[in-house]
């Protein structure tokens, strides 16, 4: 159930219907167009405050809402490609043929159903909104933008309700009875009320089945409003909320950074400095591979990209210097894990989002764990252990020389940080202009410095970023309804009351937060994990004393072993696929790595300072 930005290799795509080829691109075009007009109009606004006083009318709001075209049609291309979030392991890979379309037709059917509810709940939404008539910028209303939601839903149902059928006719048929049917259900039923039971039953069906993650959240959102007769336009609210954030932007920006310089050399350049600066030894190498994984991870937003750029590279690099192949690809596999910590990571800046602290101070707590979690993996993982027998000729000590020839050939993509950082720290820019600013430097370096982006790879950059965006988004939002219903309930107070009864003491609250967290990395998407989890969880921690900045950064470590465990970690796919090994095999190779993952969750947890001492010490230096 992990989502990645690379396409999952253990499945094959969805066919798609020759009836709606000439409609196929439309989708990812519209997305990427509303990508690259947010890299261009925060650049755009910077360029003109210093020249004219003011900027472009309402630009953040423009921005924050071209998000949410991306979000829409990025998730419907996301669906084409077969790259919406599922369970992983379902009901659908079991039993014969026969059985398996059945299964398949369920879930897909169902899904279809749901999103047909929630285009009717958004569409209520936006008849409230054309009431008000609120102005977006230029007399543009605001509520053209947010009719992309109940179509994006209606779309997304039609696409989904087409794969219960294989024929044309009955495609489009299921396609648009299913989504019809879902707005009828969801007129008829809104402000209801009912039994709980029997949708909860269904939609546990439908996830084992393989719905997608999103549906599955936006049904039991759906269900829970319902069942207490309250309106479900509610739940399209909360979806646009999230998705209109202001701090939101900067994912998608990072994120196509990242993707430009995973699609480009970069990794060989970066590649080849930290040889030269560990030596290519085995230890050098294993030191190498281990830093070079983590933060190529940070920038591109997906370990599974990591695998995918750096595994070609760094796996020949580690057997030719005499290390182990199994224990090769666990260092690899396990190290393109640990980025999560390293700022600019999409989950750290999510968290800030969903937590509402500042950007800058995750950024900042985040660098000391991240180096303890590298420790620990080599450490306790046994990854600098001896057994390797390697061949003198191609082993080498740290070579200053080289590393500075390799450092300059590099410059580009080392500088990268310093943009995305400076810029934010320094106070130039916004979190949204320093994504853009960092997006425009990676697709200007790659393509002028280095000449290796060529408009085709350009626009595939932006699909693929179109897609992550647009599946993890959806999550979000549903996510976020249903965080929204729990905490009017009161949910987080009855569970600060009851844990701190059970539990009196902080650091056995921190030992039972870090093993639950280990078990929901298992069996959660991360992005829906940071959704519903972190609103729940935050007070209770906030109530034995813990920083909410330590607090996340206890979250995302743990987090990092959901991306090692079977059935949700999608690295252990994508090394299998990448290094021509077996599931059982890769499995193997990265047991080690999810022990030394909770040694150093708990040293995280059990020492705050890691976290929140660095940022304290920036707070107290003098300005000027």
């Amino acid at each position: 159930m992990r989502l990645e930005v690379a396409p999952d290799l253990s499945r094959t795509p969805p066919t798609v219907n020759p009836l709606t080829q000439s409609l196929s691109r439309f989708d990812e075009g519209l997305a990427s167009l509303a990508l690259a007009l947010m890299v261009l109009l925060p650049l755009v606004e910077l360029a003109l405050r210093p020249m004219m006083g003011r900027g472009i009318e309402n630009a953040p709001v423009l921005v924050q809402h071209l998000g949410l075209l991306l979000a829409m049609f990025g998730a419907i291309a996301a669906e084409r490609h077969g790259h919406l979030s599922t369970l992983g392991s379902s009901l659908a890979q079991r039993g014969g043929e026969r059985q398996q379309r059945w299964v398949q037709a369920f879930a897909k059917g169902g899904s279809a159903l749901l999103c047909g509810m929630l285009s009717w709940a958004s569409w209520r939404f936006v008849a409230s909104e054309i009431e008000t008539a609120h102005p977006l910028a230029y007399g543009l209303p605001v509520w053209w933008v947010q009719a992309c939601m109940p179509l994006g839903f209606a779309w997304l149902g039609v696409k989904l309700g087409m794969r219960c059928a294989t024929s044309p006719l009955p495609q489009i048929a299921c396609g648009l009875l299913l989504t019809l049917g879902g707005c009828l259900l969801a007129a008829v039923v809104d402000g209801q009320g009912g039994r709980l039971w029997p949708p909860l039953a269904l939609l546990l069906l439908a996830l084992v089945a393989g719905a997608p993650v999103f549906a599955v959240l936006g049904g039991l959102a759906l269900a829970l409003f319902w069942s207490d007769g309250l309106p479900l336009a509610s739940i399209a609210l909360s979806h646009y909320q999230i998705t209109v954030n202001p701090s939101l932007p900067a994912l998608p920006l990072f994120t196509l950074a990242g993707l430009v310089m995973a699609r480009t050399g970069a990794a060989q350049r970066l590649g080849a400095l930290f040889v030269a600066l560990f030596g290519g030894g085995a230890r050098g190498t294993v030191l190498a591979a281990a830093v070079l994984c983590s933060a190529f991870t940070a920038f591109t937003g997906g370990s599974g990209v990591t695998i995918l750029a750096l595994g070609g590279l760094l796996l020949p690099l580690l057997r030719n210097a005499g290390y182990p192949e199994q224990r090769g690809i666990g260092l690899v596999t396990s190290a393109s894990a640990l980025g999560v910590l390293l700022a600019p990571s999409v989950p750290l800046i999510m968290y800030a989002v969903i937590a509402r602290v500042p950007i800058m101070d995750m950024f900042l707590a985040g660098l000391l764990p991240a180096l303890v979690m590298v420790v620990c993996l080599l450490l306790f993982g046994g990854f600098l252990r001896g057994n390797a027998r390697a061949d003198p000729v191609l082993s080498s000590r740290p070579n200053a020389r080289q590393a500075l020839a390799a450092a300059w050939t590099s410059k580009w993509e080392l500088l990268a940080p310093v943009v995305a950082i400076g810029s934010l720290a320094g106070g130039l820019a916004t979190p949204t202009e320093s994504a853009a600013l960092t997006a425009a430097y990676a697709l200007l370096t790659q393509a002028g410095a280095h000449r290796e982006l060529s408009w085709r790879l350009l626009g595939r950059c932006l699909s693929e970023c179109a897609q992550l965006i647009g599946g993890v988004m959806l999550i979000l939002g549903m996510a976020l309804a249903l965080t929204n219903f729990l905490v009017d309930a009161g949910i987080p107070d009855l569970a600060v009351e009851w844990v701190q009864g059970a539990i009196p003491n902080k650091y056995l609250f921190l030992l039972a937060l870090c093993a639950f967290l280990f078990v929901a990395a298992a069996l959660m998407e991360i992005f829906a994990a940071i959704a519903v989890l972190v609103p729940l969880l935050l007070p209770l921690a906030q109530s034995y004393g813990i920083d909410p900045v330590h607090f996340g950064i206890i979250f995302l470590a743990a987090m990092e072993v959901g991306f090692l465990c079977p059935p949700a970690g999608m690295n252990i796919y994508f090394a299998a696929a990448m290094f021509g090994k077996s599931i059982r095999y890769v499995g193997r190779a990265v047991l080690p790595a999810m022990l030394a993952i909770f040694v150093g969750t708990l040293l995280i947890a059990l020492l705050p300072a890691l976290s929140t001492g660095l940022a304290a010490l920036m707070a107290r230096a003098p300005v000027g």
